[in-house]
């Protein structure tokens, strides 16, 4: 008897060491794996969501023509460069142009500020010492710089990082759309790796169940909100370059900003059209065809997102706002885009999972009591 407890107990012990050594040793793999794609991952993700997206698209396209795979997720990813990207370089380009004039301008003592209005002061909470500080900076901006050194500092360093920011970005978006072609090209069978894995997870049946989710999630957010946010905000960069208005690009960024969080892009249209027609540097035929320009595209998302919100699911605005501004905080810019995917997807699957164990306990409780009536 003492010999079989001894022999059983050596069989656990040794047992626990193999486990213990297999755990260890699928972590330590998993983490190298992880610190070797790390660098890859923000591009990845973001090239999976613009494939996930575009996929019917190109079977769209590949049916109708009769195209290989290749060659229609590299027509589609070209077009995505040219229609996508040219916009964007130009809008990058015109940031970093009045960047390097306002820096030149300080460099060469020329620069100067134009005095600000008196209806600046009736503007609620920040009228006054908005006025006052304007009012300094186009007197005497000198004394202005040296008194408030650091401050002037820290936003000329914040200037620098959130370009830097947004280049790199631009960056990897360019090169992520590269990617999703890729991607698109072998379709089928990433669609069939996804399934496998998913329900090596979850189970065959959920599994199947999770990816056919997660993919109309992706589709609605990505279609629905960040796309229509996107193309106002480059038809409105367009626009803003168009009326040669400062800081055009930014403009551009800030409407893209209000499109994912859900707010009116007229926030920014209207400020626009006023000192359009207060600068008068355009003549009144210009600035009207001008004007009609930035309204339907500063009203064009009213069209696009009964269009295209309403395919896939319904994610809460909440997520969204919270996936994008969360992202943004974490990621930066690039995270605005991939927070309120992500994060709508993990939103659906969580509520998919809860409902299907509430759904099993409920038809479980329901056959116990067809079977035992009293």
């Amino acid at each position: 008897m003492e010999d079989q407890y001894e022999l059983l107990k050596n069989r656990i012990s040794h047992d626990f060491m193999q486990a213990m050594l297999r755990l260890v040793l699928a972590f330590g793999v998993f983490w190298i794996c992880a610190r070797i794609f790390s660098p890859f991952a923000t591009i990845m993700l973001w090239a999976l969501i613009l494939a996930v997206t575009l996929y019917p698209l190109h079977l769209r396209i590949r049916t109708s023509l009769g195209w290989s795979n290749g060659l229609t997720g590299s027509l589609i990813a070209c077009a995505g460069l040219l229609l996508l990207g040219v916009p964007i370089v130009l809008l990058t380009m015109s940031l970093i142009e009045h960047g390097s004039v306002l820096i030149s301008e300080w460099q060469n003592g020329t620069l100067s500020i134009t005095p600000p209005d008196e209806s600046v002061k009736t503007w609620p909470i920040v009228g006054e010492p908005l006025y006052d500080t304007w009012l300094t900076a186009s007197t005497n901006l000198q004394d202005l710089l040296m008194n408030h050194g650091e401050q002037v500092l820290a936003l000329a360093k914040g200037a620098l990082g959130g370009t830097t920011d947004i280049i790199s970005t631009v960056g990897i978006f360019l090169g992520a759309m590269i990617i999703a072609g890729l991607m698109m090209t072998y379709g089928q069978s990433g669609e069939a790796a996804v399934g496998r894995i998913a329900s090596a997870f979850v189970g065959a049946g959920r599994g199947r169940e999770f990816q056919t989710l997660s993919v109309a999630t992706i589709r609605s957010v990505a279609t629905g909100v960040i796309g229509v946010a996107a193309i106002q905000a480059l038809f409105l960069g367009l626009g803003y370059l168009w009326a040669e208005v400062p800081g055009a690009a930014i403009l551009a960024l800030i409407a893209l900003l209000l499109g994912i969080i859900q707010l009116p892009a007229m926030l920014v249209t209207i400020p626009v059209l006023a000192w359009l027609w207060m600068s008068g540097d355009g003549s009144t035929v210009i600035n009207s065809v001008i004007t009609v320009y930035l309204l339907i595209a500063g009203l064009a998302d009213n069209i696009l997102k009964p269009v295209l919100l309403g395919r896939g699911v319904n994610v809460p605005m909440p997520v969204i706002l919270i996936g994008a501004l969360g992202g943004m905080v974490g990621m930066g810019l690039i995270g605005l885009f991939l927070g309120s995917v992500v994060l709508a997807v993990g939103y659906q699957l969580l509520w998919a999972w809860v409902d299907h164990d509430r759904a099993r306990v409920e038809t479980e409780a329901t056959t116990t009591s067809t079977v035992n009536p009293d």
